[in-house]
């Protein structure tokens, strides 16, 4: 009760809210694996992108830039990255790419949070950068059309929860609540169409 009690008093923010719907929509729809994922996804990251803004998480508004172009890139792949340029198919990751996004995320980790405690007033910089490094690892993986996407979504959304609550963006708390439910519902969902 105390939680909407707070989301009275602050008021909703506009954007905040498109973001939430938009991007629950976003993996309900990747969930399916609907193509029509990736534009209702641009439009989640471009609120997404003020919101993290307006309380200073940088690396997770930075994120959202990229996730213009992971979502274009997603977008142009599913429809032609398949064989033949066809739509793609879900496939598994490789021990080779799972070890370079491993190294990646704890090297784009601890430089991303050196850099954003040392250079800037970011708030919580090395688990901004974690669920960051963490998010673009996802992102790569979701756009590929590979499986694991999912495992790490979990790990990152479960991460998220954490970081907003504490920030008191209570709708985006419940927002990454739902996504962490949703991804083990997606795992499943793809796991099957292999």
């Amino acid at each position: 009760m105390e939680i909407f009690q707070e989301l009275f008093y602050r008021g909703f923010n506009l954007l905040e809210l498109v973001g939430f719907v938009t991007g629950v929509l976003y993996v309900v729809l990747n969930i399916r694996q609907n193509i029509w994922c990736w534009p209702v996804g641009l439009v989640s990251v471009l609120a997404y992108l003020v919101v993290f803004y307006e309380v200073r998480l940088y690396a997770d508004a930075g994120l959202q830039v990229i996730y213009v172009a992971l979502s274009i890139y997603g977008w142009y792949y599913w429809l032609h990255g398949g064989e033949a340029h066809t739509q793609a198919r879900v496939i598994h990751v490789t021990r080779r790419q799972s070890l370079t996004l491993a190294l990646v995320a704890v090297a784009g980790t601890a430089a991303m949070g050196y850099a954003l405690a040392h250079h800037t007033d970011a708030s919580l910089p090395y688990w901004d950068s974690a669920t960051t490094v963490g998010s673009l690892v996802g992102q790569w993986l979701t756009s590929k059309k590979i499986l694991e996407n999912w495992l790490v979504w979990i790990a990152v959304d479960a991460l998220y929860v954490g970081v907003y609550l504490y920030k008191g963006l209570y709708l985006t708390t419940l927002l990454f609540a739902i996504f962490l439910g949703l991804a083990v519902m997606g795992y499943f969902a793809w796991k099957k169409t292999l």
